[in-house]
């Protein structure tokens, strides 16, 4: 059996750029197939709620918004201990932290055996339910990004 993989887009959509990880899975959704031990969650703002179906799964892969210091529309790519020490801090202040999770998982004794985030420094944070034009053009990059470590994890998507 295949170990289950979950692909998670974090953000909250109204507020422009910090909906960049749920806009992915949803391009993700639109273009591509997966099999049967991926999974593809619109994770939102959902904070805890999301205890259970990350810890139901043995790799993860995570996109989000993430402010790193570098120039708006960066695409990033964090792995291992790099994972829980980077998002300590929060875009907004309804956001629980994949920091917060990840370590709740721990405590569990839960949770993947790997996390890899991949995300875009966002250029706006306006309430609007658009992405700015120059995150919006990334969103392809950031496809191509998950797809690659899918592709890592011995998955082969397919092209709807």
């Amino acid at each position: 059996m295949n170990s289950p993989i979950l692909v998670l887009g974090l953000g909250n959509i109204l507020m422009q750029d910090e909906g960049i990880g749920v806009r992915v899975v949803e391009a993700l959704e639109q273009g591509w197939t997966f099999p049967d031990h991926v999974s593809l969650v619109d994770g939102g703002t959902c904070g805890m709620d999301m205890l259970d179906i990350i810890a139901s799964h043995r790799h993860m892969v995570v996109v989000d918004a993430v402010k790193t210091g570098a120039p708006p529309t960066t695409l990033v790519r964090l792995e291992g201990d790099a994972v829980p020490a980077f998002f300590k801090g929060k875009l907004s202040p309804h956001q629980v932290g994949l920091s917060d999770l990840l370590a709740t998982l721990r405590l569990q004794g839960e949770g993947p055996e790997s996390t890899v985030v991949i995300g875009c420094v966002p250029a706006g944070m306006r309430i609007t339910l658009d992405l700015t034009p120059e995150v919006a053009a990334k969103v392809p990059d950031l496809v191509r990004m998950v797809l690659d470590e899918l592709r890592a994890l011995g998955v082969e998507p397919a092209p709807r």
